[in-house]
C-alpha cells in the first residue's frame, strides 16, 4: 500500500538546552562519585523519560528534604529552590549539589541586588512554578509580588510605587511577557528592568524556531511534559502563529494520528527538557505511516555549555 506523502518540518534549534544537559550531567556524576541512591529535591527536569532514566540509575525524586536521610548526597533541580532549602540542608550536615540553572540564578542574584538596594519585586511568573518559589524564595515574605497577567499588573498594591523592580521566570512565552511588560512600565514608570532579558536564549530561540514553522504546516508537534512550562510556550505560540493544530506529545505513542489524517506538512519541535532521542522517535512513527520528506527550519546556532559544579569535577 502506498504511503500518504508527508513532509516533515524539524525545528532547529529543539531540545536540550545547557541548563538542561549540565543538570542531568550532575546527576550522573553525583552517582558515580557516591553511588546510589543520590536523591534529587523534585524531578531534575520536567521530563518523564529523562526522570524515570535517572531513577533506573539510582537516583531517588523527592518533594522536600526532610525525606531524604542525611548520610546521602542531595541534588537541587534545575529550577532553582529557595534559600532556606539549602540553609536546612547545611544545619543537618548533609551533602548537597545545586543543580539550578545558571540562567536562574542569574534572575535570584538580580534580585537580591535590586533587594539591597531598597526595591520591592515584581515577579512575572507562573504560580506554583518550581522556578518561580524558588525564585520568590530569595527575598523575605511579601518582597516579591507575583503577577502572570496583564489583569494582575492593574490588581497589585506595591509598597512604594516608586520603588519597584520586575523579574520574570526564564521559560515564558517572550510576546507574552512584552505585554505585561508594557502593562507595567505603564503603571509604574519609575519601575527598574534587568540588565538582559530574564527569558533564557534557549526558551527564546525555540519559540522564534516556532514561529518560522507555523506558518508553513498544517499541525505541529511539540515534544514535551505536561508540566514543562517552555514546552507549553511552545504549544501557543505555534497557536499565536496561526497553526490551527499544535498539540504537546510526551511521545511518539501519544500523538492523535486521526486529528492528523489528510495533512500534508507537519512541523516538529521539543521542549528545553527533552531529549533527542524522542524526536528520533516522533519522525520514525511518522515514517512507519507517510512518505516523509525532511526539512530542517533552523534559526539559531547555540554553543552554550556550563560547567558543573567544581564538587563534582575531577580537579575538586
Amino acid at each position: 500500500m502506498t504511503k500518504p506523502p508527508l513532509t516533515l518540518y524539524l525545528a532547529a534549534p529543539r531540545g536540550f538546552c545547557a541548563g538542561v544537559d549540565r543538570a542531568i550531567k550532575i546527576v550522573e556524576m553525583a552517582i558515580e562519585k557516591w553511588g546510589a541512591p543520590i536523591y534529587v529535591r523534585h524531578e531534575i527536569v520536567h521530563n518523564k523519560f529523562v526522570v524515570d532514566s535517572l531513577r533506573d540509575k539510582g537516583a531517588v525524586f523527592v518533594e522536600e528534604l526532610d525525606e531524604c536521610p542525611v548520610d546521602r548526597p542531595v541534588i537541587f533541580s534545575a529550577h532553582g529552590v529557595p534559600k532556606a532549602v539549602p540553609a536546612a540542608a547545611e544545619q543537618r550536615e548533609m551533602i548537597y549539589v545545586d543543580a539550578t540553572c545558571p540562567l536562574v540564578s542569574k534572575v535570584h542574584i538580580e534580585a537580591e541586588r535590586h533587594h539591597k538596594n531598597g526595591l520591592q519585586m515584581v515577579m512575572i511568573g507562573h504560580a506554583g512554578h518550581p522556578e518561580t518559589i524558588g525564585t520568590m524564595g530569595q527575598l523575605p515574605d511579601g518582597e516579591v509580588l507575583l503577577v502572570e497577567t496583564v489583569e494582575d499588573v492593574a490588581r497589585i498594591q506595591p509598597r512604594d510605587p516608586e520603588r519597584l523592580a520586575f523579574i520574570t521566570q526564564t521559560t515564558l512565552s517572550v510576546d507574552d511577557t512584552r505585554e505585561v511588560v508594557t502593562a507595567l512600565q505603564a503603571r509604574f514608570p519609575a519601575i527598574a528592568g534587568p540588565h538582559k532579558e530574564d527569558i533564557c536564549y534557549a526558551t527564546t530561540n525555540r519559540q522564534e524556531a516556532v514561529k518560522a514553522i507555523a506558518p508553513k504546516v498544517e499541525a505541529l508537534l511539540v515534544i514535551g511534559a505536561p508540566n514543562s512550562s517552555n514546552s507549553r510556550r511552545l504549544v501557543e505560540v505555534a497557536r499565536s502563529e496561526g497553526c490551527r493544530y499544535a498539540q504537546l506529545v510526551g511521545r511518539a505513542d501519544e500523538i492523535d494520528w486521526r486529528a492528523l489524517e489528510g495533512v500534508a506538512s507537519v512541523g516538529v519541535t521539543a521542549g528545553a527538557s527533552a531529549p533527542e532521542l524522542l524526536v528520533d522517535e516522533v519522525v520514525d512513527a511518522f515514517r512507519d505511516r507517510y512518505d516523509v520528506t525532511m526539512q530542517t527550519v533552523e534559526t539559531a546556532r547555540e554553543s552554550v555549555e556550563f560547567k558543573v559544579p567544581r564538587l563534582l569535577r575531577e580537579d575538586a
